[in-house]
């Protein structure tokens, strides 16, 4: 579905992505590991064009995402932020249903209203919680509110940027959960970045390590805890010893 190949990116004197190469398999879930820094959210924002890779191609079912229609691309995405990234100002229905009333074929409001309840009913919020806003709600209904959005379009990709940040263990697990069922229900590519290894086993398909700007090892997630590279050992593990510097 998605092919990077040689990807450079860099900023000033500091190259985050330095010759990457990577294929998303369609209809499956990669999972994108690494530490903080190692240029996970610049990989992205390069597919998404939200930056501009400084060499390499990248292509969306072989075609370059940098040329055609910008708004046709991107309907065919959608996104779950790392911190919901929901507006304060609308209703959770109206978040929920922003690209329905925005898109090339805009629907009714009523319309949108009635499929973005279907989508809160699907992560298991009540349709009493489509009329409240955004501050109104715990920060675990927050974020299924925001996966109620990135997928309330019927997109073909979908990405998750550290779907599980600042939620405890069990809403943890109820969001990976709900990710895992929805890419399966829908069909749907996934690409998710997480450092979060319990959510990689829940939600994988596939797993990139990704280190210094480059891909160090990809793989099943049924092969990862065998897989023989050091780099991936030492972060699957959490082992201060290894290839990977910490900073002490």
């Amino acid at each position: 579905m998605i092919t990077l190949t040689d990807v450079h990116k860099g900023f000033g004197n500091n190259h985050v992505l330095r010759g990457l190469d990577l294929v998303i398999p369609k209809g499956e879930s990669m999972v994108i590991i690494g530490g903080s820094g190692t240029g996970k959210s610049v990989l992205l924002k390069c597919i998404l064009g939200l930056v501009h890779p400084d060499q390499g191609t990248i292509t969306l079912e072989g075609q370059d995402v940098t040329r055609g229609d910008r708004d046709a691309f991107l309907a065919r995405f959608g996104m779950l932020f790392q911190g919901g990234a929901l507006f304060d100002s609308l209703k959770v229905w109206e978040n929920v249903a922003f690209r329905l009333v925005r898109g090339a074929k805009p629907m009714t409001k009523d319309q949108a209203r009635q499929v973005a309840i279907e989508k809160l009913r699907r992560v298991g919020l009540k349709p009493t919680v489509a009329d409240l806003f955004p501050a109104e709600l715990s920060g675990g209904m927050q974020k299924r509110v925001g996966l109620a959005r990135a997928f309330a379009a019927e997109p073909e990709v979908i990405f998750f940027d550290e779907p599980t940040t600042g939620l405890d263990p069990i809403m943890s697990g109820v969001i990976n959960t709900l990710i895992r069922e929805i890419v399966v229900e829908m069909g749907v590519t996934a690409m998710t970045i997480t450092h979060d290894m319990t959510s990689v086993r829940a939600i994988a398909d596939r797993v990139a390590m990704l280190h210094d700007g480059l891909i160090r090892w990809t793989g099943p997630v049924a092969d990862m805890d065998a897989a023989s590279d050091p780099y991936l050992q030492q972060f699957i593990h959490g082992r201060a010893e290894g290839p990977i510097e910490s900073v002490r």
